[in-house]
């Protein structure tokens, strides 16, 4: 209930109801936020909390309960709005609304909408670029008396959100089926593996669990962002991609690539965003130890959703990481062709998250609006801070590498040429060796409405080779990217390419290498073949694996060598997520030119398996059980299997002291679902010697129809 605070003649109390009467007459009983009906006109009744969720530009309607009827012609009644702790006018942070005789609204509109006796209804507007965040709110009545204010009710408190229904909102969606996906959608899925085997992964973006909308602000009042940057999208994101990781400013979360995760949370093991931001809320905003790039890419993806901003999680297969900025991804290989770790600096990703906001960039010409970079893993630092974008996607594309923020970093990531350099016996390096399509081979993002990926490679890139891809590049070189002077090298007039097969962990192996000879003569070709493990950032290990080939290969024909590679020749060594790096360099006897390759080989883990008993309906018990068997020769420690799904099932989480081999577990949970719909319920095993092993349960819960209470 609503209080009123000043002089007052009399007052009356009971079962918590107070409320003063003025000398003029017109006292204030009760105010409504018309949270249900309001919720339901702004697209927020998904949000599990009570309070009210409006989004910009569209109206609300609030209303005041007055001890007698309201005259617009004799009552001055105003509506304030504040945010934050020194709330200012000019700033946007104190907005006054007023209605009867008084009224002049500068920020937002206000309308008397109804009036039924002593109640007014009362429709606000925030404007199209107010500052998003909880405002708090108060009713005045202003007379010959002064101005007397309701007390502060935090039931009163309501949230404002960006607007991707309105035209007018910088965030604005034209299509409803985008909006749907890209800003309501709870649940996604996430793509790794490499470029020649794709897997997935669920994930629970969860932006409208209880407590998630509040956590993503404190994340910004924890941040230090000034309110004034609040209302713009741009801002919000940028500012972000800054505080989600903890690199620098304490922020959300803790990058970690060292394999040693004993201090917190293995980076594979987490199945959503609510867990972390509510655990970094709960905790004083202390950083949650530890994520990888999909993880800051999945959190990132419910921080923007939630607040309104359409996103989603961008997977980049064969990602260069840079170090040095030229555009060069610098490989060093030693005499003996292995790669040489202390003087390669550079790496190339298996794969590498971020994510893509939609919004207009006011900055930017027009034709750079539209889907934005936006990267919170902690790679290099921009304007002093570890952060990335938002940088314009069609920008990239065209070499425009001058405009804000880090176009010039994510254009290396997908652009950069794969060089390998030959080191001899006294250290002189020599290139050897360019190959100008690996990098950036495949981007991938879930597609609308399916559990399929999207290819969206050529919205980032045109065709290898082409003219338009050439435009680009001399574009990309005029705006500051090196050129590429070490083009063209003598052509060998062979070509090797390296296939592997697809097989689990604990299979042997069986590699390809073809030997394409496309000049007029025959050739021999000597090759030295390097394994070794290797993390997904492209940063080796143990080499377990070193062997010379050699071949005849007869004019314009092919010929192929088989390598096998046993299981225990790699299973001591493996690093986590089980990836093989395998290393060709080769050399052409009769024209001394030289000839290098790479393939990753990422090895599939066991299966998990998830089980449901009872049909999926709205408010009835359902048993689900979730199984996995041990399939080695070894003991699995310190195992946690980690249940969510949102809609569903809190975040559960059971741990194992050990699974002896052979031997399985199974894990049954009871949960009741809250709404309609497609749901997806979503399984990971985790333990040191065992990675990625992950599952998901898609299925539709219908209505009980002896319950007439249900949404969707």
């Amino acid at each position: 209930m609503e209080l009123l605070i000043g002089t007052s003649a009399w007052s009356f109390s009971a079962d918590h109801l107070l409320f003063y009467r003025d000398p003029a007459g017109l006292s204030v009983l009760s105010v409504d936020m018309r949270v249900a009906e309001n919720r339901k006109d702004h697209y927020t009744d998904n949000f599990k909390s009570s309070s009210l969720i409006v989004r910009r530009n569209k109206e609300f309607t609030i209303s005041i309960k007055l001890d007698r009827a309201f005259s617009a012609e004799q009552d001055d009644v105003q509506l304030e709005f504040l945010i934050g702790s020194s709330p200012n006018d000019n700033k946007g942070t104190y907005i006054t609304v007023s209605i009867g005789k008084g009224k002049h609204n500068r920020h937002w509109k206000g309308r008397v909408v109804e009036i039924q006796g002593n109640e007014v209804t009362v429709g606000i507007t925030p404007n199209a670029s107010c500052i998003i965040g909880r405002f708090r709110t108060f009713v005045a009545i202003v007379t010959d008396f002064g101005r007397q204010r309701t007390q502060r009710n935090q039931d009163t408190d309501f949230y404002v959100l960006f607007n991707p229904w309105d035209p007018a909102d910088q965030v604005y969606m034209d299509k409803e089926e985008d909006r749907q996906e890209y800003v309501m959608n709870d649940v996604g899925i996430i793509y790794n593996g490499e470029y020649n085997n794709i897997s997935s992964r669920s994930w629970n973006f969860g932006q409208f669990e209880e407590g998630v909308l509040d956590a993503c602000l404190m994340v910004m009042d924890a941040g230090k962002v000034p309110l004034l940057f609040r209302g713009n999208a741009t801002e919000v994101v940028r500012q972000g991609s800054a505080l989600l990781n903890a690199q620098d400013d304490k922020g959300v979360m803790v990058g970690n690539w060292s394999g040693d995760y004993s201090s917190g949370t293995a980076p594979t093991a987490w199945t959503g965003s609510p867990e972390i931001l509510l655990k970094y809320a709960s905790e004083g905003c202390e950083p949650v130890s530890f994520v990888q790039c999909w993880v800051f890419a999945g959190v990132m993806n419910t921080f923007t959703r939630c607040l309104g901003i359409p996103a989603r999680v961008i997977t980049n297969f064969f990602s260069a990481h840079d170090n040095t900025g030229n555009v060069k991804t610098d490989i060093v290989l030693d005499k003996d062709g292995k790669i040489d770790r202390s003087r390669t600096k550079d790496s190339v990703w298996n794969y590498h998250c971020w994510n893509e906001v939609y919004m207009k960039r006011p900055d930017l010409p027009e034709n750079f609006s539209g889907w934005q970079v936006v990267d919170c893993t902690p790679q290099e630092t921009s304007d002093g801070l570890y952060r990335c974008g938002p940088t314009s996607v069609n920008a990239i594309k065209e070499g425009e590498l001058s405009y804000p923020f880090d176009a010039k970093f994510v254009f290396a990531e997908i652009n950069s040429d794969l060089i390998y350099h030959k080191a001899d016996k006294l250290g002189n390096m020599k290139i050897i060796y360019v190959d100008t399509a690996y990098v950036g081979k495949l981007i991938l993002t879930k597609k609308k409405d399916s559990s399929r990926y999207e290819d969206i490679t050529s919205n980032y890139k045109y065709p290898e080779g082409s003219l338009k891809e050439r435009e680009a590049m001399q574009m990309a070189e005029r705006r500051g990217v090196s050129s590429r002077d070490y083009l063209p090298l003598a052509e060998a007039g062979v070509t090797i390419e390296l296939q592997a097969d697809t097989i689990k962990m604990g299979e042997n192996l069986k590699l390809t290498l073809n030997i394409k000879n496309q000049t007029s003569q025959t050739c021999i070709i000597s090759a030295i073949i390097t394994g070794c493990v290797a993390y997904y950032t492209g940063v080796t290990s143990t080499t377990f694996k070193f062997e010379n080939k050699s071949a005849t290969v007869e004019a314009s024909t092919t010929e192929s060598l088989t390598i096998d590679v046993k299981a225990l020749e790699y299973m001591p060594y493996l690093v986590e997520q089980s990836n093989l790096l395998f290393v060709v360099y080769g050399q052409v006897e009769e024209s001394e030119t030289s000839l290098s390759t790479m393939r990753v080989v990422n090895l599939h883990p066991p299966e998990l398996t998830i089980k449901m008993t009872g049909s999926p309906m709205v408010g009835k018990e359902l048993m689900v059980s979730v199984e996995f068997l041990n399939p080695y020769n070894f003991i699995l420690q310190k195992v946690n299997l980690r249940i969510d799904g949102p809609g569903l099932i809190l975040t559960k989480l059971k741990y194992y002291s050990q699974i002896l081999p052979g031997a399985s577990v199974k894990y049954k949970v009871l949960l009741i679902p809250r709404f309609l719909g497609k749901k997806v319920l979503m399984a990971c095993l985790d333990c040191p010697l065992l990675r990625q092993v992950t599952n998901q349960l898609e299925f539709e819960v219908v209505k009980d129809e002896n319950r007439n209470d249900l949404k969707e």
